[in-house]
Protein backbone atom coordinates (compact mmCIF):
# COMPACT_ATOMS: atom_id res chain seq x y z
CA UNK A 1 0.00 0.00 0.00
CA UNK A 2 1.53 3.13 -0.89
CA UNK A 3 2.21 5.83 1.98
CA UNK A 4 0.86 9.57 1.13
CA UNK A 5 3.63 12.00 2.39
CA UNK A 6 1.12 13.55 4.57
CA UNK A 7 0.43 10.18 6.50
CA UNK A 8 4.27 10.56 7.26
CA UNK A 9 4.24 14.15 9.04
CA UNK A 10 4.16 13.72 12.88
CA UNK A 11 2.35 16.49 12.70
CA UNK A 12 -0.45 14.68 10.84
CA UNK A 13 -0.37 12.10 13.29
CA UNK A 14 -0.90 14.36 15.88
CA UNK A 15 -3.57 16.43 14.51
CA UNK A 16 -5.38 12.59 14.54
CA UNK A 17 -4.70 12.09 18.08
CA UNK A 18 -6.55 15.30 18.89
CA UNK A 19 -8.97 14.06 16.48
CA UNK A 20 -10.02 11.47 18.75
CA UNK A 21 -9.87 13.29 21.98
CA UNK A 22 -12.10 15.90 20.87
CA UNK A 23 -14.69 13.93 19.77
CA UNK A 24 -14.23 12.03 22.88
CA UNK A 25 -14.55 15.00 24.92
CA UNK A 26 -17.40 16.65 23.31
CA UNK A 27 -19.45 13.17 23.10
CA UNK A 28 -20.23 14.49 26.51
CA UNK A 29 -21.68 17.90 25.43
CA UNK A 30 -25.02 18.29 26.20
CA UNK A 31 -27.81 16.68 23.55
CA UNK A 32 -28.93 20.38 22.95
CA UNK A 33 -25.73 21.66 21.93
CA UNK A 34 -25.27 19.01 19.31
CA UNK A 35 -25.75 21.38 16.53
CA UNK A 36 -24.21 23.82 18.12
CA UNK A 37 -20.45 23.57 20.01
CA UNK A 38 -20.37 19.68 19.22
CA UNK A 39 -20.40 20.25 15.78
CA UNK A 40 -18.24 23.54 15.47
CA UNK A 41 -15.62 22.09 17.54
CA UNK A 42 -15.77 18.91 15.84
CA UNK A 43 -16.03 20.47 11.76
CA UNK A 44 -12.90 22.88 13.46
CA UNK A 45 -10.59 19.76 14.46
CA UNK A 46 -11.32 17.49 11.54
CA UNK A 47 -10.08 20.79 9.24
CA UNK A 48 -6.43 20.55 10.83
CA UNK A 49 -5.60 17.44 9.87
CA UNK A 50 -7.82 17.34 6.84
CA UNK A 51 -6.16 20.80 5.66
CA UNK A 52 -2.97 19.38 6.62
CA UNK A 53 -3.24 16.55 4.09
CA UNK A 54 -4.72 18.99 1.23
CA UNK A 55 -1.67 21.42 2.07
CA UNK A 56 0.83 18.87 1.43
CA UNK A 57 -0.67 18.10 -2.19
CA UNK A 58 -0.08 21.64 -3.37
CA UNK A 59 2.81 22.34 -5.72
CA UNK A 60 3.94 25.25 -4.26
CA UNK A 61 5.42 26.13 -1.48
CA UNK A 62 3.74 29.58 -1.00
CA UNK A 63 0.20 27.71 -1.39
CA UNK A 64 1.67 25.09 1.05
CA UNK A 65 2.28 27.31 3.91
CA UNK A 66 -0.99 29.19 3.12
CA UNK A 67 -2.67 25.64 3.86
CA UNK A 68 -0.58 26.03 7.08
CA UNK A 69 -2.14 29.44 8.02
CA UNK A 70 -5.64 27.80 7.71
CA UNK A 71 -4.71 24.69 10.02
CA UNK A 72 -3.16 26.74 12.58
CA UNK A 73 -6.22 29.05 12.36
CA UNK A 74 -8.54 26.16 13.22
CA UNK A 75 -6.47 24.38 16.14
CA UNK A 76 -6.90 27.90 17.24
CA UNK A 77 -10.93 27.56 16.79
CA UNK A 78 -10.44 24.41 18.26
CA UNK A 79 -8.80 25.76 21.46
CA UNK A 80 -10.93 28.49 21.97
CA UNK A 81 -13.90 26.26 21.91
CA UNK A 82 -12.30 23.77 23.97
CA UNK A 83 -12.33 26.64 26.55
CA UNK A 84 -16.22 27.47 26.14
CA UNK A 85 -16.91 23.91 26.80
CA UNK A 86 -15.16 24.07 30.37
CA UNK A 87 -16.39 27.62 31.00
CA UNK A 88 -20.20 26.19 30.37
CA UNK A 89 -19.33 22.79 32.56
CA UNK A 90 -19.85 20.70 29.26
CA UNK A 91 -15.86 19.74 29.45
CA UNK A 92 -13.86 19.15 33.05
CA UNK A 93 -10.81 20.98 33.55
CA UNK A 94 -8.73 18.37 33.48
CA UNK A 95 -10.11 16.95 29.91
CA UNK A 96 -8.78 21.01 29.26
CA UNK A 97 -5.45 19.73 31.02
CA UNK A 98 -5.34 16.65 29.11
CA UNK A 99 -5.64 18.46 25.82
CA UNK A 100 -4.15 21.68 25.98
CA UNK A 101 -0.81 20.23 25.81
CA UNK A 102 -1.42 18.33 22.36
CA UNK A 103 -2.59 21.25 21.11
CA UNK A 104 0.49 23.73 22.02
CA UNK A 105 2.30 20.72 20.36
CA UNK A 106 0.48 20.48 16.89
CA UNK A 107 0.61 24.26 17.00
CA UNK A 108 4.15 24.67 17.55
CA UNK A 109 4.61 21.77 14.27
CA UNK A 110 2.44 23.72 11.88
CA UNK A 111 4.12 26.90 12.77
CA UNK A 112 8.12 24.73 12.44
CA UNK A 113 6.26 23.81 9.31
CA UNK A 114 5.25 27.02 7.32
CA UNK A 115 8.50 28.63 8.30
CA UNK A 116 9.80 26.01 6.48
CA UNK A 117 6.92 26.42 3.75
CA UNK A 118 7.52 29.84 3.53
CA UNK A 119 12.09 29.53 3.33
CA UNK A 120 11.29 27.10 0.01
CA UNK A 121 9.20 29.32 -1.35
CA UNK A 122 12.00 32.64 -1.50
Amino acid sequence: MYIYSFEKLDVWNKARLLNTKIYTVSSKFPKQEIYGLTSQIRRAVVSVSSNIAEGTSRVSYKDKARFTSIEYSSLMEVLSQLILAVDLGYAENEEYNNIRPLIEEVGNKLNSLRKSQLLKAT
